[in-house]
């Protein structure tokens, strides 16, 4: 999925405008025309310039090409407009805020403006409409794609204004970029005609000139001073930091949601998690330029470009916006907590934590006491966080012989402490931070701490704050209203764990129990102890880490505050849950006939049919395809021992023992809800493979959006290039028209018209952010699979198995009270091969014989146990009739009965 980052952006149009202009201008050089008029340009063997180099480079081939191709002067455009718009915001700042550092980095920015601009004109710039600059299309500009064109925007192969589109036409074919060829013809200055190239050779080929064919366009920089290295850092942090602002906002409405208009928290929590990632993601890129300052503190690089110092932290009312408050209370925390490492606070900060309310009426608050509200309640469950998640180690350092030092600890999810379950949901977080307040007292550790850990410190704070009525607008500022009457952080886990049992047969905790009875009664009638015990002890950990770890923290002192408090990790810890629940179940299902057999009994079009029916749902020799089905799915001895000793090594967490894709293990079962995939996917969309994608969804429709357009060498026809996602797209009954088509939802095809794709990416990019865009369409799919149209993941898979399992007993006593020959058959003269599995034996041979006094027993067992999954959700309801997308709001709207503080 392309990135649309300002930063990002900048730097490929800049890499590519440099790459075209100093490649044009040595080919003109080269082919020896008009060299002796522009002595001042030379052979650019380095792939760098500078801003006066650009406008020399620019002006010599102002003299040799006409036109200039449009799609050059786009680049220009946007290139400038960048530059222009960062130059406005930071003198916006020096005007209200002195700062010489940035008064000259804004220097810098206003002389290479002047460059480009000059080059501009040199190219004929001025007389374009200004007005009409096109924002980046990272279709069109992709990078193997702009190798291609190459050819078509230099000396030789310019296109007439006519034929502007000179990036969107050409064929994709090439593979490489083409060598480049030295212009045939080019344009005589005083003349105004083209000139034959000179015949001689420059220089022989030992003396030839390095060649630039092996540098990467990405590698094409401008040269710049020690503040333009500044001024691109800061442009860098400009970029990242609009892109904080509009997810944070984009997250903080969320939260909004589920306290006031009852959003499932685990959609919230998948969103917040994918938002996360994407802050993640973009440091990684962005800050790639930039190594030792990826940090929250912005650094000033030194003249030697070997240190650096702290650059004055920018004091306006967009603090709240930049996250220096939730930064500054991290730190705040932090220094704290080294102190002692106790686990409590120091005496001053245990004075002001003292006075904090949850209940505290934020209406009647001045801005700075909500500030100052929201800092203790901040530190407060740092303190619980960092407790909870440190207390094996801490209490291990109790007891004889041990001895760890907490400075050395493998905090990290994945360090030999990972299999001691400590905490659902912000796991990765909670280890980062526990590691950073675990150093010795006096240790600076704000060079660790990396944008994404305040940016979800922030998702973490605002699930709170939005709770209880306080929001961020960047309209309105501070907007406080009357707090949710019914809302708890721990809602929709409660309804998930069903602790008290409140709902009957609908907790996952009661569904453990009563199936863990089931198995039991099972292995009881075969008199085999060990027929499910791998089953049933896995059951029981994963029972045991819900009740102590999920909604509560069992083990020592109240800290339950962690929870009550935290809409967003009690939804996190939802998620987590959810998934390990249908990964046993589907563990299970592989292990046992009964799910299998009730299927093929009830003919049930179920929400796993591709997983019971791979090949279509059998309409007639049902006994030979369940024969196949359950026969295929037996597991031999080799790999249940494989599996017994997986679970066994206590280095795997849950979700690798019971994770769907190990084929070698679960034969069939293997349907992912839309959780699993994406958690599989550490919650970048980008990496969800073609394989896993649901269809039809929202993540099927975007990546037909993305996918490249050929041209079907038979018909002549557009079409989609043959992708995973295409080919299953296709044995499933769609066309090549059908998947174009679908292809041009909400994102324009290709071949649109330029007007119509600028208009798309002027409403993606500029009335809101392109990743708050993307998140509005996955919301879609994860709303659908948690309690929307499609929810697997509501599904109280244990229970379901519950009832299958029930359902058999029916049966059972049906035959057994009509004494039917299959039965005597099946149970009480079974053949060796079915000794162990007397229940599939029943179902084939009635299936086999047809027999219809059997089949009438098998259905009045379906009308007395009324197996229905829908009737197993979590949930209290399902919203099946919603599409999961959230309604356009007014942004000049103030919830009712809330104020406005600036």
């Amino acid at each position: 999925m392309a990135s649309r980052n300002v930063y990002l952006t900048y730097n490929k149009d800049t890499s590519r405008l440099l790459y075209w202009v100093i490649n044009t201008s040595n080919d003109i050089i080269q082919s020896g025309t008009d060299a002796e008029e522009h002595p001042s340009v030379t052979i650019n063997t380095t792939s760098q310039s500078t801003g006066a180099q650009i406008v020399s480079m620019s002006t010599l081939i102002a003299s040799n090409l006409k036109p200039i191709p449009s799609a050059i002067l786009d680049l220009f455009q946007r290139v400038i407009k960048a530059r222009s718009t960062m130059h406005a915001i930071f003198q916006q700042i020096v005007t209200e805020y002195s700062d010489p550092d940035i008064e000259r980095s804004n220097t810098t920015h206003k002389h290479f403006i002047d460059a480009l601009n000059a080059a501009f004109d040199a190219l004929g710039g001025a007389s374009r409409a200004s007005s009409n600059i096109s924002p980046a299309d990272d279709d069109a500009d992709d990078d193997l794609f702009f190798y291609n064109q190459f050819a078509a925007l230099s000396l030789g192969g310019a296109k007439d204004d006519d034929d502007e589109d000179a990036f969107e036409d050409e064929s994709h074919a090439a593979q490489a970029a083409p060598r480049k060829k030295k212009p045939g013809k080019g344009h005589n200055k005083k003349k105004g005609k083209r000139v034959k190239k000179a015949k001689q050779k420059l220089a022989s080929e030992s003396t030839a000139e390095p060649s630039l064919s092996d540098v990467p366009v990405e590698s094409y920089r401008i040269i710049e001073d020690n503040d333009g290295l500044v001024s691109e850092y800061l442009l860098a942090v400009y970029a990242v930091v609009r892109e904080w602002v509009e997810l944070r906002a984009f997250t903080q409405d969320l939260w909004r949601e589920c306290a006031y208009e009852g959003l499932n928290g685990a959609v919230a929590a998948s969103l917040t998690n994918t938002a996360v990632s994407m802050v993640k993601q973009t440091c990684i890129t962005v800050f790639a330029d930039f190594p030792g300052h990826e940090s929250m503190r912005l650094h000033r690089i030194s003249a030697c470009g070997h240190q650096s110092e702290k650059v004055q932290e920018i004091n306006f009312d967009a603090k709240e916006h930049f996250w220096i408050h939730a930064y500054n209370d991290l730190v705040a925390f932090m220094t704290d907590f080294q102190r002692n490492r106790t686990g409590k606070p120091m005496k001053a900060m245990q004075a002001q934590l003292n006075n904090w309310s949850p209940t505290s009426d934020l209406r009647r608050a001045t801005n700075e006491e909500r500030i100052i509200w929201r800092r203790m309640y901040t530190i407060n469950w740092l303190y619980d966080l960092v407790n909870v998640f440190s207390c094996i180690v801490v209490q291990r350092n109790t007891l004889k012989g041990e001895r760890h030092v907490y400075e050395d600890v493998d905090w990290s999810k994945t360090g030999p402490w990972h299999h001691h379950r400590r905490l659902f949901g912000l796991n990765e977080f909670a280890g980062d931070i526990t590691a950073l307040a675990m150093q010795k007292s006096g240790t600076d550790v704000r060079r660790r701490i990396m944008p994404h850990h305040v940016f979800q410190l922030h998702c973490v704070v605002d699930s709170f704050t939005a709770s209880r009525g306080w929001t961020l607008s960047p309209i309105h500022g501070h907007i406080v209203t009357l707090p949710p009457r019914k809302f708890r952080p721990r809602r929709d886990v409660d309804l998930f764990l069903d602790r008290k049992i409140k709902r009957d047969c609908q907790g996952v905790l009661q569904a453990i129990d009563v199936l863990k009875q089931l198995l039991q009664k099972d292995a009881d009638i075969y008199q085999d102890p060990e027929r499910h015990r791998l089953q049933a002890d896995v059951l029981e950990d994963l029972k045991f880490d819900f009740v102590n770890w999920l909604g509560e923290f069992k083990i020592h002192h109240n800290a339950n505050g962690l929870w009550e408090h935290s809409p967003l990790l009690c939804a996190t810890g939802l998620v987590e849950g959810l998934i390990p629940v249908q990964c046993v179940t589907m563990a299970l299902w592989d292990q046992i006939p009964e799910p299998t057999l009730a299927i093929h009994l009830h003919n049930m079009l179920s929400h796993l049919q591709d997983s019971f029916f791979p090949e279509g749902i059998p309409t007639e020799r049902f006994s030979a395809a369940l024969v196949a089905r359950v026969g295929q799915g037996r597991m031999d001895r080799a790999s249940l021992r494989q599996r017994q000793a997986m679970s066994r090594d206590m280095t795997n967490d849950i979700h690798q023992v019971l994770d769907v894709r190990f084929n070698r293990f679960y034969r069939f079962f293997k349907a992912k809800s839309a959780l699993m995939m994406y958690r599989d996917a550490n919650w970048m969309p980008e990496k969800i493979p073609d394989s896993a994608i649901k269809i039809p969804s929202m993540m099927y429709v975007f990546r037909l959006n993305n996918a490249e357009r050929v041209v079907d060498p038979t018909t002549g026809e557009n079409r989609l290039a043959e992708t995973e996602l295409v080919k299953r797209a296709k044995a499933r009954g769609q066309t090549d028209a059908t998947l174009l088509e679908e292809a041009s939802i909400f994102i324009p095809r290709v071949n649109a018209t330029k007007e119509d794709r600028e208009a798309f990416m002027h409403h993606v990019l500029d009335s809101k952010n392109y990743r708050c865009r993307l998140l509005e369409m996955l919301r879609v799919d994860i709303f659908g699979d948690v309690c929307g149209n499609s929810p697997l993941s509501s599904l109280n898979f244990v229970w379901i198995t519950c009832h299958i399992m029930f359902l058999f007993l029916e049966i059972e006593d049906q035959f057994r009270e009509a004494h039917h020959p299959l039965w005597v058959k099946a149970y009480e003269q079974p053949s060796p091969q079915l000794r162990r599995q007397k229940r599939l034996a029943l179902v084939v041979a009635a299936m086999t014989d047809e027999d219809d006094q059997a089949m009438k027993l098998f259905a009045k067992a379906f009308e007395k146990v009324r197996l229905g999954a829908l009737a197993c959700i979590f949930w209290e309801d399902l919203r099946e009739g919603e599409t999961g997308l959230k309604p356009e709001a007014d942004d000049d709207e103030i919830p009712m009965d809330g104020c406005s503080v600036m």
